[in-house]
């Protein structure tokens, strides 16, 4: 029988360090300090050092880093944040949380990600906000959108939950903006054994109201200032995170190799699109996508599943069309309604064998060849 091929072998990814990993948690147990210990502490100025941030707050999760970047602003309710109706419902749902309104740019098919030319034009009196989301792990055009939010007098809080390690113009996305937001899920490229987060930010104002924010709104235990959350990272995901960080450049180097890969052997194949990585920008392919035919992708779906092969549509509905009812503008997003219709994720990770990936485009070409 031929061995199923998963979206992401996790196991196979930890399995090189899982000892050192196990060593990290049992320290951790053996400190009792299990929630903002020291190990958290460390974590953090190991991640600014990193960044090369001024500052770092470990966070429940990046739904919550959102959140609390968008609230640490301090902006008039009802104020205007632009953003892409093609991402994870979390992005929407921090604005929402966060008491603003969201307003949908239309994307890029080549990226995925919001396109910058036509943020201009959905600028109000109202907005306060730009929120790229670099999707999949593909840097958004940071330069021109930081020119447009510094001519327009706006923000910048940066949606990182896919893209931990990629660059754009030789910095780390995450570090263009007033804070940068990420995701530790475990599907990260960067990811704990449970929910985590993080903020960074340059600014210290937002550094401290966000650390107030994560607990309960304040400074000092029992002495609250205003209304926060319970949004801490815990210690044991720290630790593991920790680890997890030595060995994150070699990993997004091999998502990389895997990625070029797939390029290679589905260039023959006329009717699909892959993805492709500017050169002054770096991808760290937390999803390597494809755009099909929209009348093919969900045969071709079924094709390689019946296969053994797993592959998954991130994301099938954008955020405008979701059986929600809440305020939100918008112009013209057919991009994105196409997209949704006609983008394919394929397995990969770091450690993905060529074989594996031979069997999975093998798979595709045989397909496309007999539709």
């Amino acid at each position: 029988m031929t061995k199923p091929i998963p979206m992401l072998d996790l196991k196979s990814v930890i399995s090189p360090y899982r000892h050192e990993i196990l060593e990290a948690i049992n320290n951790v147990v053996d400190s009792c300090a299990f929630i903002n210990g020291p190990i958290v502490n460390e974590f953090e100025g190991q991640l600014a050092h990193f960044l090369g941030q001024k500052y770092t707050v470990g966070l429940n999760s990046g739904t919550d880093a959102l959140t609390i970047a968008l609230k640490s602003l301090q902006l008039p309710k009802g104020s205007e944040v632009i953003t892409t109706p093609f991402t994870f419902f979390a992005t929407v749902e921090a604005i929402l949380h966060a008491e603003l309104i969201p307003v949908f740019v239309d994307i890029r098919q080549s990226t995925f990600n919001i396109n910058e030319s036509l943020i201009e034009e959905a600028i109000t009196s109202k907005t306060k906000v730009i929120l790229p989301v670099h999707m999949f792990g593909f840097p958004c055009e940071m330069g021109k959108i930081g020119a447009i939010a510094t001519k327009h007098n706006l923000e910048i809080i940066e949606d990182c939950a896919q893209a931990f390690g990629s660059t754009f113009n030789g910095r780390f996305l995450g570090t263009f903006g007033k804070a940068g937001c990420y995701s530790f899920f475990p599907s990260k490229n960067l990811g704990a054994f449970g929910d985590g987060g993080m903020l960074t930010t340059n600014n210290k104002d937002i550094a401290d109201k966000a650390a107030m924010l994560r607990s309960h709104g304040s400074k000092k235990k029992y002495f609250n200032e205003m209304l926060g959350y319970n949004s801490r990272l815990d210690s044991i995901q720290a630790a593991i995170l920790s680890v997890r960080l030595k060995y994150i450049h070699q990993e997004n180097e091999a998502r990389n190799k895997a990625a070029e890969f797939y390029n290679e052997r589905l260039a023959d194949c006329p009717d699909i699109t892959t993805p492709t990585t500017p050169s002054n920008a770096s991808h760290s392919f937390h999803q390597y996508s494809i755009i099909v035919p929209e009348k093919l992708r969900d045969q071709l779906q079924a094709f390689l599943s019946e296969r053994g092969i797993a592959s998954f549509v991130y994301y099938p509905i954008p955020m405008h069309q979701l059986p929600i009812n809440f305020k939100f503008h918008s112009s013209d997003l057919a991009v994105t309604e196409s997209v949704a219709k006609s983008v394919l994720s394929l397995p990969i990770w770091p450690g993905i064998t060529t074989d594996t990936q031979l069997r999975i485009c093998k798979s595709i070409a045989n397909f496309f060849k007999k539709n």
